[in-house]
């Protein structure tokens, strides 16, 4: 389902159809699931690809928060001064770009086929709201549906003097940087213990395999100012 496509054009993938109708310069976009049409689109005097990829993980029902909490099914110990690689899962939401003459991407459509969630991190009048995911803690890379899920690999560093207990990790989205494949899509993040309140989150900017492709981000696509793409856990681990 993951690719640039010229007009007109169907993709199916399972119970899910995404159809673009060309009439002259005008496109009709559809979207259906299960058989049901979820969504229709006129859109004028556009003759653009469209682009469907996998974005960040934060924009449904609606503009909430750029932050992800990913809660651990298992406890992870690591000892003090070292590091070590996990594997996490985080929820997919993807989205439909138009791209014009020039280049430019402007999103259309945004879905997910996962649960959404929200929860706190921290206290009631200081905490962050975060899209909340339940993942279980895999030390090999885990096989996932790439519709629903994606993999984090994770590189944790205590830079703590002490044997530190892990339960969860925050993540800013604006820092993510989504890689896909034909099956499975995936990112690479590391977070550095400072003390058993204070951690720092992070993505880097290479795919976890050398096949992948990356994505394209929906805070590039629209230019936004970004101050910080850090994820601060202060309110503990």
């Amino acid at each position: 389902m993951f690719d640039t496509y010229n007009p007109p054009f169907t993709v199916e993938h399972g119970d899910n159809v995404i159809k673009v109708i060309k009439e002259e310069k005008d496109l009709i976009y559809k979207r259906f699931f299960r058989g049901t049409e979820e969504k229709e689109l006129l859109l004028l005097n556009n003759d653009g690809d469209i682009l469907i990829n996998p974005i960040e993980p934060v924009n449904l029902p609606g503009k909430i928060t750029s932050f992800m909490l990913v809660d651990f099914k298992r406890t992870v110990f690591i000892r003090p001064g070292d590091k070590k690689k996990i594997y996490l899962t985080f929820p997919v939401e993807i989205g439909v770009f138009v791209s014009d003459k020039g280049g430019k991407h402007e999103i259309i459509d945004i879905f997910t086929y996962s649960r959404v969630k929200y929860t706190l991190y921290g206290s009631h009048n200081k905490g962050l709201v975060c899209r909340y995911w339940q993942s279980e803690v895999f030390t090999d890379e885990p096989d996932t549906n790439i519709l629903h899920e994606g993999y984090i690999e994770l590189e944790i560093i205590n830079d703590s003097g002490n044997l530190m207990e892990i339960t969860q990790a925050v993540f800013n989205a604006y820092g993510m940087k989504i890689y896909y494949g034909d099956r499975r899509l995936g990112m690479k993040a590391s977070m550095k213990i400072i003390n058993k309140l204070l951690a720092e989150t992070d993505f880097e900017t290479f795919p976890t395999t050398s096949r992948f492709k990356r994505s394209m981000e929906l805070y590039t696509s629209r230019k936004l100012m970004i101050n910080a793409t850090k994820g601060i856990m202060e309110f503990g681990l």
